[in-house]
């Protein structure tokens, strides 16, 4: 209750798209879209929230299908068959058509009320990146979070606590001004940051709080899905 009296009172913004990719997201994406319903008329006068079904094999689309024809301001992309985590995001980009565009992973591991930090941020900067400010994953995959990090800051020059935090809020200028992006993997991040700073858009980091997944399994941890992340950042390093 004390968070929606607060958030009743900030500037609304005029307009936020807001997406989640999703990957087999069927027991947790009720729980964040019923979540983003209860925020979104306290920090938009208009919004939308879009899901990007990325080739899920268990009941996500289906569970989507059912909000959609319950409301107006939830759609439905999908992707028939898993295309990746970059091209999902790709997707939640270019189909989004509000000023301000936000997204935030599906599996529940970020409370949405957060948003009133990145806003508070969005007035002086063109892109707001979270950072978890203590990852509640398992250790083996917060050390290699820490590690990719590392090697991304160093090779593309990005100075980000968190480049890859699946929190972030982005100017839909930004979107429409930069080269397109390409990667279908984890490397989407790193690209659209350093693409927006090469085209001397601003960015800011905010600290969020991360909680430990309810349902499911993640799927960043998987050794194929490593390679493939270190395989798209050296295709795309002669790029940027």
């Amino acid at each position: 209750m004390l968070l929606q009296k607060r958030m009743s009172k900030m500037t609304k913004l005029t307009s936020l798209s807001i997406f989640f990719p999703a990957f087999n997201e069927e027991k947790n994406i009720p729980i964040v879209i019923a979540q983003v319903l209860s925020v979104a008329p306290n920090i938009s006068k208009k919004f939308e929230i879009i899901i990007i079904n990325d080739g899920s094999v268990d009941g996500t689309k289906e569970v989507v299908e059912r909000t959609t024809r319950k409301n107006k301001n939830v759609r439905l992309v999908n992707h028939k068959k898993n295309l990746g985590y970059g091209a999902a995001l790709k997707s939640g980009f270019y189909n989004s058509k509000y000023d301000y565009i936000t997204y935030m992973d599906s599996d529940g591991q970020f409370n949405f009320s957060q948003i009133e930090k990145l806003i508070s941020k969005i007035g002086k900067t063109d892109i707001v990146v979270g950072f978890r400010i203590k990852r509640a994953d398992r250790l083996i995959r917060v050390l290699n979070g820490k590690l990719w990090n590392l090697m991304v800051s160093l090779l593309l020059g990005i100075n980000l606590k968190d480049i890859d935090c699946g929190f972030k809020l982005v100017k839909k200028e930004v979107i429409e001004k930069i080269p397109r992006l390409e990667s279908n993997g984890a490397t989407i991040s790193a690209e659209l940051l350093v693409k927006a700073k090469k085209m001397g858009f601003k960015i800011e980091q905010v600290g969020l709080v991360h909680e430990p997944r309810r349902f499911g399994n993640a799927t960043g941890g998987n050794p194929l899905h490593i390679f493939r992340a270190f395989y798209d950042l050296f295709k795309l390093l002669p790029k940027l």
